[in-house]
């Protein structure tokens, strides 16, 4: 045999061998049926298993960006959930603010929605937020979660149907409303409507699965993957602000801590001559050094050792 031979026989000996080691992928086991907001949606059609079966295996196999949905839900879910509760907003419509901003609240579309319930400029002003160019509430995780809220009860009021009210957040209530009188259906799993807005529902639906039970969608995490719980205090401004630099420091942080905890700030000033009142969010001293006993887990389903 010779050495070009034996050399090649080899190399693909060990090809074979660390294929041999890679872990198979594997589908998953799609539901005969799904809940949303009290809804049942069967799964036994075709033409909705398969639809349905698209999202979980997005899901399954993006882990860089599921990951981060699970722990960015331990941080805003508790923020949200007591508000959609106050509204009589479904709890399952924060899986809307997951799958419309993947739970990022500094991110912005090319369309110019931002946010985590990524809110149009106009939209936002018309549901009751200030926007400008030196306070822009969308960034406000309370303020703009009660804004989202408006949004779904003035849709739940046109509509009468969660699962439709979720389908309009994304394509609008004219558009939806157009479409089913053209279609002539309610049912918005029924609806051809455009590719985004036609994943939407499904997309609802899987996240919702898989924040429920990362466990079946093969993630495990410990309690210590987790982000620490900081406490914040809020401080009244009423005033104008020079600079916030200046104002963090008086007030023993950064101008990135203050950032950080109220993205809403615009700008590195406040011109506030209508006396309007401001709510500062300012983090406890004591929180901002990591210490793993502060990790509190909103979900014992997520812990998976």
């Amino acid at each position: 045999m010779s050495n070009k031979i034996a050399l090649g026989l080899l190399m693909w000996l060990a090809v074979a061998s660390s294929a041999c080691s890679i872990n198979p992928t594997t589908s998953l086991p799609i539901p005969s049926k799904v809940t949303f907001a009290g809804q049942t949606i069967p799964l036994e059609r075709n033409d909705l298993r398969e639809r349905y079966d698209r999202e979980q295996i997005v899901i399954a196999y993006n882990h860089s960006v599921t990951t981060l949905q699970i722990k960015r839900a331990n941080k805003f879910f508790p923020i949200i959930e007591p508000i959609l509760k106050q509204y009589g907003v479904p709890d399952d419509f924060k899986y809307l603010a997951v799958i419309e901003s993947n739970l990022d609240p500094r991110v912005q579309s090319g369309a110019g929605a931002a946010g985590l319930w990524q809110l149009m400029p106009k939209t936002a002003e018309q549901l009751g937020l200030e926007v400008n160019d030196e306070v822009d509430e969308r960034y406000h995780i309370e303020k703009s979660t009660v804004a989202a809220c408006k949004y779904f009860k003035s849709a739940y009021n046109k509509f009468k149907d969660w699962a439709t009210v979720a389908a309009s957040y994304n394509a609008g209530m004219g558009r939806v409303g157009e479409e089913q009188d053209q279609q002539q259906t309610d049912e918005v799993v029924d609806l051809y409507l455009n590719p985004e807005t036609g994943r939407y529902i499904f997309r609802l639906i899987a996240i919702k699965q898989f924040m429920e039970n990362p466990k079946s969608f093969g993630y495990q995490f410990s309690r210590d993957d987790f982000y620490q719980t900081v406490r914040t205090k809020d401080v009244t401004v009423k005033d104008s602000v020079g600079n916030w630099t200046t104002w963090a420091k008086q007030n023993g942080i950064s101008y990135a801590q203050l950032k950080e905890y109220n993205l809403w700030l615009r700008n590195r000033k406040l011109t506030n001559t209508a006396k309007k009142e401001y709510k500062v969010q300012l983090p406890e001293k004591a929180d901002l050094i990591f210490n793993s006993t502060k990790i509190n887990i909103h979900n014992p389903m997520w812990v998976f050792f």
